[in-house]
């Protein structure tokens, strides 16, 4: 059983940052790859990035050029830097894990956090 920890949501300005944290705890095997989705109400769940245990990532049109992520295998921990927010970005970020390569389709993920709100002022 694998177990995700978000944080570092927040209140930021727009053109402000934030970084997120989604740390993992449990045994994963393997090929397996970690995402970070996002949403709004009314909304389905979007894949903004992720990132595969072999190293490839992935980035939503929206957010390339101004999100990162990354990951320290020693921690567990999977991160997402979030540069020049926009009103847009705001939303409940998740992180999600699968085994094998990403996928932009939630159900294809096999564990979630809990989540962390962003809210971008104008």
């Amino acid at each position: 059983q694998v177990q995700l920890v978000e944080s570092g949501g927040g209140l930021v300005q727009a053109g402000g940052s934030l970084r997120l944290s989604c740390a993992a705890s449990g045994r994963t095997f393997g090929s397996y790859s970690m995402g970070w989705f996002r949403q709004v109400p009314g909304k389905e769940r979007e894949l903004v990035a992720a990132i595969w245990s072999g190293g490839s990532t992935y980035y939503a049109e929206s957010v390339k050029g101004r999100f990162t992520i990354s990951k320290d295998n020693a921690k567990n921990t999977v991160y997402l830097q979030m540069n020049s927010l926009k009103p847009e970005d705001t939303a409940v970020f998740s992180c999600a894990l699968r085994q094998g390569i990403y996928s932009e389709r939630p159900a294809h993920y096999d564990y979630w956090g809990q989540g962390t709100q962003v809210t971008v002022s104008s």
